[in-house]
């Protein structure tokens, strides 16, 4: 599918991010737990396709299980004792279930950063806080795109030293464990002198002067006015829910939740629509790129 909702302003990129992400990190409500956790992981599919099936069932899903795991083995509150461990210590259905809860919100997390980096170019940051905070939106940019450019640059590496004998899969263990000193050696080596040359780059740019002119390509046109307006009106209703406590539940030392209200209802479908706003948009010109394509 096609990545509709990266041609959209930096501006209504960075705020449906920075809102899912934060909605998840503090929305400990099981039914914004599981919006969240499914609209993230269709949108991570719908970016990377049969990659991001793999990769959320062989890490994803092995981290989901031991986190939920690790609550109720360390914690042991609540008052519905369900059985006891050998070391004597209870294991209770209140931590089984907040351990559930934090592991979802965690891999939740996760997967909006993964649709953060294949949408938000290091371009896009650069030019949303450039003049704001230009030393430490250059810092962060950088950051941002370490691991898939480092990822690329130390498999080079890791080829080039294989041409010569000089991969950690030759010789014994000794030897594997020295050409890997080496291969980290020279990746440490490029990775000093690659900051160094975008620093002088940018510095000599005249990047983060007062006063200095930038051109930009990013264009805040009707379709981004509408989008955005259509964010935050779903974000106002999110919040006015969360302030009435629509998405409230206290796990400790008993489960209390709110009863499913009319109102509720609505919250929910406000924070589903706005969790699958990208997938929509991308479906949409999906479906209408195969219907232009079906005319010719």
């Amino acid at each position: 599918m096609t990545n509709s909702f990266k041609d959209f302003h930096p501006v209504v990129n960075f705020y449906y991010f920075t809102v899912v992400i934060i909605f998840s990190m503090f929305f400990m409500h099981p039914i914004f737990l599981g919006i969240s956790l499914i609209s993230s992981f269709i949108y991570s599919v719908s970016l990377n396709g049969k990659k991001a099936v793999k990769f959320n069932l062989l890490y994803m899903l092995p981290l989901l299980i031991i986190t939920a795991i690790m609550n109720p083995v360390f914690n042991h509150q609540g008052v519905t004792i369900l059985f006891y461990l050998e070391s004597g210590n209870p294991m209770t259905l209140e931590s089984i279930l907040y351990g559930v809860a934090a592991a979802v919100m965690f891999i939740s997390v996760i997967l909006w950063f993964s649709g953060y980096n294949a949408v938000m170019s290091s371009d896009k940051f650069i030019y949303l806080w450039g003049r704001i905070i230009p030393g430490t939106s250059l810092i962060i940019s950088m950051v941002l795109r370490f691991v898939p450019r480092y990822k690329a640059q130390i498999k080079i590496i890791s080829n080039g030293q294989k041409c010569i004998g000089r991969d950690v899969s030759n010789g014994n263990i000794i030897a594997r464990a020295r050409n890997g000193i080496k291969i980290l050696s020279i990746m440490t080596t490029w990775a000093l002198e690659n900051a160094i040359e975008t620093a002088d780059s940018m510095k000599a740019r005249g990047y983060g002067l007062k006063g200095r002119t930038s051109f930009s390509i990013f264009r805040f046109d009707r379709r981004d006015r509408i989008t955005f307006l259509s964010m935050i009106g779903l974000t106002i209703i999110i919040l006015l829910g969360s302030f009435l406590g629509e998405n409230t539940i206290i796990y400790y030392p008993i489960i209390k939740i709110k009863a499913i209200t009319v109102f509720s209802i609505l919250v929910y479908i406000a924070y589903i629509l706005l969790c699958m706003m990208p997938f929509i948009i991308d479906l949409k010109e999906e479906i209408k790129w195969r219907h232009l394509n079906l005319k010719e």
